[in-house]
Formats: structure tokens, C-alpha cells, sequence
């Protein structure tokens, strides 16, 4: 698309805040009405669990509204807590004898968020600051768990007094001793859904302390989110440079890496991709070697440029990579090609018509060799010398060649490249040439089979009539003649003689 279709209408600066990164939670309502807000309703209470990452509200309920049912809210706190629990119970659920409040349990729907930022854009200026942690705030319904407790307990004490204890079952009790559990088996039993349960419930919970939206206290924790100048502006320190807008004067790809961590990967992207397909995090992880070759595998072709871009680590010599990338690819013409074998491993076919891969990478091998000495390619001629299903022809020639629809020939995605940047370039075309004129010679007798193989068909039998005189009798004897063999002569002399003498032995 032309620049002038698509300008650019404005550039917004974006800088990078770390000052709150270790403690930044996003708290998500994913049941709460879009048109119901927290905001103004006043917190009773808040408890937060550090290791695990939980959080716990209790906001206050308007049991003055008019939207309230009083009779109700009484019935649920009675069944919560009983009808002396105020007295008797050392924490009660509803402490006015009435559903005052409504608790929220935060769960964790997403556990990397290495990749989420929260921004805050002000005075045509972006403030990023990445989050430590997103967690999903559900409203809990403890008060009914404790309503069955309760009720069982009462039920159990009432058969104690009355002397109508149930009389003990008698049980088999076996005895097992712990095995020795290896490194595999513990990290196993720690992902289990009973070990983190058992982990979460053993942690207590700590009271916090919750800061409404307008104090003082919030509106300074605010302003944490912004960095550079805006923070220094807020702060008042002119003079010192912060360390996050610092950072940010690198190069745009190192920038970006920054951002996206390389070990923190999604694990999910393996899974979606198909088969044979790299991406370009687990692209970076592999030695140079396996990286060129993935490169050339799916580029089909590519320049030493492109190549060099590619590659992630961008302090590794030119030099290093030339010397590498003959190990897994051809220069044909200036650009670079992957070499058959690893389009067709040992042992695999063809998807069509199930051809060999020997067979699949000599005809491929053929064509680049074609491709070494002229421009353009006509598909027929290359079916009768390699002897091979046009559908493999055609899916060879498009994983590295384009086809004109004017004149139907084929020609390299990319044009010729001549133009060699370095003297370690030209030196490798001058060992590519001598690699494929010393298979040149494998090559003509492809080319020479075939064209024996095609001229070497069997020639119609011709018939001409020729007079010859049998003994003065003037009879006409046929004479069949083959073409490119000795002449065959039929003969009718010995029995043309033989009616003639019979003849006249009949007439004495």
C-alpha cells in the first residue's frame, strides 16, 4: 500500500514504568452487569493470600434501599450463623443480624502474564507498566456451606445428650509404607490438583488495608504509573534520569525483546502450528546450523540478506554463516535453496502419487542443475527426461519456481543475483559451479536415456510389390520388406515350377 493511502496520523511517545511491576493485580468481574459499578460501595473488609496470589472482598450491602428485602437478608444471616451465634460464635458472618455485605473470591484464569501491560495515556503520551498478576473476582456463597455445618452439628450434639450415640463401626486398617518418591514422581505430585488445594487452604490470610478511590494514599500509587517526565514532573525530580525512559533508547527489535520475554513463551503455539512448522521463539533456541535450515526449508529461496535478518542472534559473523550455509543449501544464480534430502528425508514419499524420495530429490537435483543454466523451464520437457507424474513435477517446481501463464514456462522465485556482496560469496559460487559441472555428467545421461528411450519405438511394416519372371510363367511374386533389418524375400519359383510341370504332364 502507497504511503499516501495510508499516512500516518499521529505518533504517540510510549514509556515504560517498572515501578509498580511487582505488585500491579488487574481485577476482573466477569459476572458483574456492565452497567453496575464498585467504584462508590464502600469495602467492609479485604484479605489477600501473597504466595498464592489470592484476594478476598467484602463490600457492603445497601440494606437500606428500597430494592432491599429485609425479611430475607434476616433469613440468610439466621441460617449462617444461628440464632445465638453473635454470642456464642468467635467470628460471625453477619455481625448486624442481617445480610449486610457480599464476599468476592479473586480465582487466576491466566497464570503468564509476562505479555499484558496496563496503560495510561495522558497528554498525548502512553505510561506502560506490566502486570504482576489478572485475577477473576466471584462472588462467594460461603454463608450456605456454613448454614449445612452448622446444622449437621447441631443435629450430632442433640443425639449426644439424648444418649443415642451411633455405635462405632468396626473397620480394617492397613498399613502402607511410604515409597521413595524420585525427582519425576515429587514435581508430578505438586502439579496435582489435591497438592495445590492442600497448599492454598494451609496459607492464612492477611488482613490489608483498602484506600478508596479519592484518597490521598490511591491517587499517590497513581501516579507511579507514569514514567519519564511525567513521573519526574510529579515527583519533582528534574534532575535525575529515570532508569525505566533510560532503557527505552535501544533498537526497536531489541526493544520489542525486551517486552516479550524469549524464555516466557506461549506453550500452546507448538500445538496450534502443523507439522514441520517452526516459530520463530522456537526458531531462535535452535544452533545456528538447524536455524539455517529451517530458514531455507520454508523460504524456499532466499538471499544471504534475508538470512542474515532472520537469524536472532545478530552478533554472529557473516563469515560464520557463509562457512555453514553450504552444509544444508545450493546457490543457485545468487540466491540460496535448501538441498533436497531435507524436503525429502530418507524413507517418505510423495503426497500424489507415492513416489520415492531417492527419486524425488534426483529429479529435484535435476532441476536446479536446469535452473544453473538457463532461465526458464517448460514442465513437459522435464517429465520426459526425469520420467516422473507431472503432479510431482509441478509440486517440486512450485516450492521453488513460479509459472508464467503467457508463454507456460517456469521460472525462480527470485531473479538472478549476481551482484555478490563479498569475496567469501564469490568464492562459494565458484565451488557451487564446480559441484554441479561434476554432476553434469550424471545429468546428460538422464537426458540421453530418455531420448533413446523415446526414439527406440518400433517401426510400421511397409509392403511393396515387386515383378519378377518365374520361369517365363509372368507370375507376380510379393515381396515383404522391414524397415531397418535385412530384406525378406518370398520366393514362388520352386512351386510356381512345380504347376508348371503338372500342367503339362496333364496336357500329354
Amino acid at each position: 500500500m502507497e504511503d499516501e493511502d495510508d499516512p500516518v496520523v499521529e505518533e504517540i511517545p510510549v514509556h515504560l514504568s517498572k515501578t509498580l511491576a511487582d505488585n500491579l493485580f488487574l481485577l476482573q468481574y466477569p459476572v458483574k452487569s456492565s452497567a453496575t459499578s464498585f467504584d462508590d460501595v464502600r469495602v467492609v473488609n479485604c484479605c489477600v493470600k501473597p504466595i498464592n496470589q489470592q484476594i478476598k472482598i467484602d463490600y457492603e450491602l445497601d440494606s437500606g434501599s428500597t430494592n432491599y428485602d429485609s425479611f430475607k437478608g434476616e433469613q440468610f444471616a439466621l441460617a449462617a450463623d444461628g440464632r445465638h451465634g453473635r454470642d456464642k460464635l468467635p467470628k460471625v458472618t453477619f455481625r448486624s443480624g442481617t445480610m449486610d455485605k457480599q464476599s468476592f473470591l479473586s480465582t487466576k484464569p491466566i497464570e503468564d502474564v509476562s505479555r499484558y501491560l496496563v496503560c495510561v495515556l495522558q497528554d498525548g503520551e502512553m505510561h506502560a507498566t506490566p502486570l504482576k498478576g489478572i485475577v477473576s473476582m466471584r462472588q462467594m456463597f460461603s454463608y450456605f456451606d456454613k448454614q449445612d455445618n452448622r446444622t449437621k452439628a447441631e443435629q450430632k450434639a442433640e443425639q449426644d445428650a439424648d444418649g443415642v450415640a451411633e455405635e462405632e463401626e468396626l473397620t480394617q486398617v492397613t498399613v502402607k509404607f511410604a515409597r521413595t518418591e524420585n525427582e519425576k514422581v515429587r514435581k508430578a505430585r505438586e502439579k496435582s490438583f489435591t497438592y495445590l488445594a492442600k497448599r492454598e487452604s494451609e496459607e492464612p490470610w492477611c488482613e490489608a488495608f483498602w484506600h478508596e478511590k479519592q484518597s490521598s494514599a490511591a491517587e499517590l500509587e497513581r501516579q507511579k504509573l507514569f514514567g519519564g517526565s511525567a513521573s519526574a514532573s510529579a515527583s519533582g525530580s528534574f534532575g535525575r534520569v529515570d532508569p525505566d525512559s533510560a532503557a527505552l533508547n535501544v533498537h526497536p527489535v531489541e526493544y520489542m525483546d525486551m517486552l516479550i520475554s524469549k524464555e516466557k513463551t506461549d506453550r500452546n503455539i507448538d500445538r496450534l502450528l502443523p507439522s514441520r512448522v517452526v516459530c520463530m521463539h522456537k526458531l531462535n533456541e535452535l544452533p545456528l546450523l538447524e536455524q539455517l535450515k529451517v530458514i531455507l526449508t520454508d523460504a524456499k529461496v532466499v538471499t544471504f540478506q534475508q538470512i542474515l535478518r532472520l537469524i536472532s542472534d545478530r552478533t554472529v559473523p557473516a563469515e560464520k554463516v557463509l562457512r555453514l550455509l553450504p552444509q544444508v543449501g545450493w546457490l543457485i544464480r545468487g540466491n540460496w535453496v535448501v538441498q533436497s534430502e531435507y524436503i525429502y528425508p530418507e524413507g517418505s514419499v510423495s503426497g500424489t502419487n507415492g513416489v520415492s524420495a531417492e527419486q524425488m530429490c534426483k529429479a529435484r537435483d535435476y532441476i536446479l542443475y536446469r535452473f544453473t543454466k538457463c532461465d526458464k523451464l517448460e514442465r513437459h520437457h522435464l517429465t520426459s527426461i526425469t520420467q516422473l507424474p507431472m503432479e510431482e513435477i509441478r509440486e517440486i517446481l512450485c516450492s521453488i519456481a513460479k509459472l508464467n501463464a503467457a508463454t507456460r514456462t517456469w521460472s525462480m522465485l527470485l531473479p538472478p543475483n549476481d551482484n555478490f556482496l563479498s569475496v567469501d560469496e564469490q568464492e562459494i559460487s565458484d565451488r557451487q559451479s564446480a559441484f554441479w559441472l561434476a554432476r553434469s555428467e550424471k545429468f546428460s545421461e538422464m537426458e540421453q536415456t530418455s531420448s533413446t528411450a523415446g526414439g527406440g519405438s518400433t517401426t510400421k511394416r511397409v509392403r511393396k510389390r515387386s515383378t519378377r519372371d518365374s520361369g517365363g510363367s509372368g507370375l507376380t511374386v510379393p515381396t515383404a520388406t522391414v524397415a531397418g533389418s535385412a530384406t525378406a524375400t518370398t520366393t514362388a519359383s520352386s512351386s510356381s515350377s512345380s504347376s508348371t510341370l503338372s500342367r503339362q504332364l496333364s496336357n500329354g
